[in-house]
């Protein structure tokens, strides 16, 4: 009769979201840096062009880091009062910067030089940016309750929009098209401007708006998506999607913060939104279905947040004055098929993304692999079965060494899982009082420790009550002759004590639940 090995029980495991592939990648992101500033930091702007050196704005100065070695490469001091929104032009040359007393400066990112003055505003300009579509215009968002449309060659206002009527903390001018403003206000409306007409062409939000639509808190952020059709807002712990097709309907409001969302930033290509708020979380949507992927948390209240163009550094602003770097070690399949894409591109090898095309010029590579011999269809073939190596604890039992097995299975590397599997085999072959018997002190302690470690397990601990009721039987004759012995038996007396003292609790708690959930079944009949 053949021999049939033991069969490790597999305990079932609950289902973990922290262990998807979308959270892995974004567990990536470790190692954080902490730089301390002495101010809380409002603003993190990272450059789109590379090497995505990132402008960070706190206090009185606006400083640029290298994102390689996260120091300061350059420090832009000259504001006479607290910066806000230090933002870098696309092309990573110049940093345009407000500050709170209505100025606002731009500034060559090399010399430190200010270029450019604007001072149209009277009040905290806490937005500037430049426009991603058309690199001489900035966007300057004031505490006066207006938008300006600023042209940076000539230093003057292109358009100003007067139509909120109270602070206005952020905005953003539209990826896809030059002219459209996306600007949110504390007066709780987010609102789209025509830089052409100068005026508003859609109000969103706001106390007096539908049911559905209706926002009561100050709007802290806003952001639009690069196809320029659907926008994002943050009022309180409220997320909110806006559909400018369909004439600023709200699609989808989203409560998954604690406290106020304070920033809003998408990935690389868009596909994922990262929020950040005062609950110290930043929580990564998907945006086909605004799921929650990842969450991630920080040891003070985000206030900004911002990922690297090439997806390695995640950087957050907290209130407390640290700055928080997360850095990503990419993978080299990513860089080089960026590169690769890129030279296409600029050599206007275009067929290279074209499907369906025959390579020229691409020479054929031999498979290594060795061919396999093809006979016959209707040749009959003998395969040889291979023999599957036993478990050298299944060899033991073969040949009946109860002791020797379960030795064999009491090593560190060994999984729980099969120990135990291995003395429920004992157990079924009333082995194992056999296999418990005869032992000194040295041969029993690895028995004693792994009843004392698994006792209160779910898994197993019944079988290690069983197994335990028979070494004591066993072995109660011999106690006091080795103090090791006793003190492995006195803890394990006091643990299976204090996880009886734990059931009973968990008992009193399972009562009163239940108590509870029958009066409130109860009330909600009646």
């Amino acid at each position: 009769m053949e021999y049939k090995p033991v069969v490790v029980q597999r305990h079932p495991r609950p289902s973990s979201a922290a262990h998807n592939p979308e959270s892995r990648y974004w567990r990536q992101f470790k190692h954080p840096v902490f730089i301390k500033e002495y101010a809380p930091v409002t603003s993190v702007h990272f450059s789109p062009s590379k090497p995505h050196r990132y402008a960070v704005t706190a206090a009185t100065r606006v400083q640029i880091y290298a994102p390689r070695t996260q120091k300061v490469t350059k420090t832009i001091s000259r504001f006479k009062d607290v910066a806000r929104s230090g933002c870098i032009r696309p092309d990573g040359k110049l940093v345009v910067a407000g500050d709170d007393t209505g100025l606002i400066q731009v500034f060559d990112i090399n010399s430190r030089a200010i270029l450019r003055t604007l001072d149209a505003h009277k009040q905290p300009v806490h937005v500037t940016k430049f426009s991603t579509a058309n690199q001489t215009q900035i966007l300057s968002c004031s505490d006066d309750s207006t938008v300006r449309l600023w042209d940076v060659p000539s230093q003057s206002t292109i358009t100003t929009f007067m139509d909120h009527t109270d602070y206005v903390r952020s905005g953003q001018v539209s990826p896809s098209n030059p002219n459209l403003i996306l600007t949110g206000s504390y007066d709780a409306t987010v609102r789209l401007f025509d830089a052409r007409t100068g005026e508003c062409e859609m109000v969103m939000g706001g106390s007096s708006a539908a049911a559905g639509t209706k926002i009561t808190a100050p709007v802290e952020q806003v952001l639009i998506f690069p196809s320029g059709t659907v926008a994002l807002s943050s009022a309180g712990p409220i997320l909110r999607v806006w559909d400018f097709v369909a004439g600023g309907r709200c699609t989808r409001a989203l409560s998954n913060h604690q406290k106020t969302i304070t920033s809003l930033c998408f990935n690389s290509d868009a596909s994922r939104l990262l929020t950040g708020g005062l609950d110290q979380m930043v929580k990564v949507y998907d945006v086909g279905s605004y799921k929650v992927m990842h969450t991630m948390r920080y040891p003070a209240p985000v206030l900004c947040l911002a990922v690297s163009p090439d997806e390695t550094h995640i950087a957050a602003g907290m209130s407390d004055g640290t700055l928080s770097v997360r850095r990503r070690q990419p993978k080299a399949s990513e860089s080089s098929t960026n590169d690769i894409a890129l030279s296409a591109l600029k050599s206007g090898a275009f067929e290279s993304f074209l499907g369906n095309l025959p390579s020229i010029g691409q020479g054929r590579v031999k498979s290594k692999e060795k061919s396999k011999p093809i006979g016959d269809v209707d040749e009959f073939r003998v395969e040889r079965k291979r023999k599957k190596r036993l478990k050298e604890y299944d060899r033991l039992l073969k040949t009946f060494k109860y002791s020797a097995a379960l030795d064999s299975v009491l090593r560190k590397q060994v999984p729980p899982t099969t120990t135990f599997s291995l003395i429920q085999e004992l157990i079924h072959r009333d082995g194992l009082r056999t296999a418990l018997a005869g032992r000194d002190d040295v041969l029993l302690e690895p028995i004693l420790r792994l009843l004392l470690k698994y006792v209160s397990d779910p898994r197993f601990g019944e079988m290690v009550c069983d197994v335990a009721g028979v070494v004591i039987e066993m072995y109660t004759p011999v106690l006091g002759q080795s103090p090791l012995i006793d003190t492995l038996f006195s803890r394990l007396r006091k643990k299976v004590a204090a996880e009886l003292r734990f059931q009973q609790d968990l008992v009193k708690v399972k009562g009163a639940l239940d108590m509870l959930l029958a009066t409130a079944s109860l009330s909600s009949v009646v």
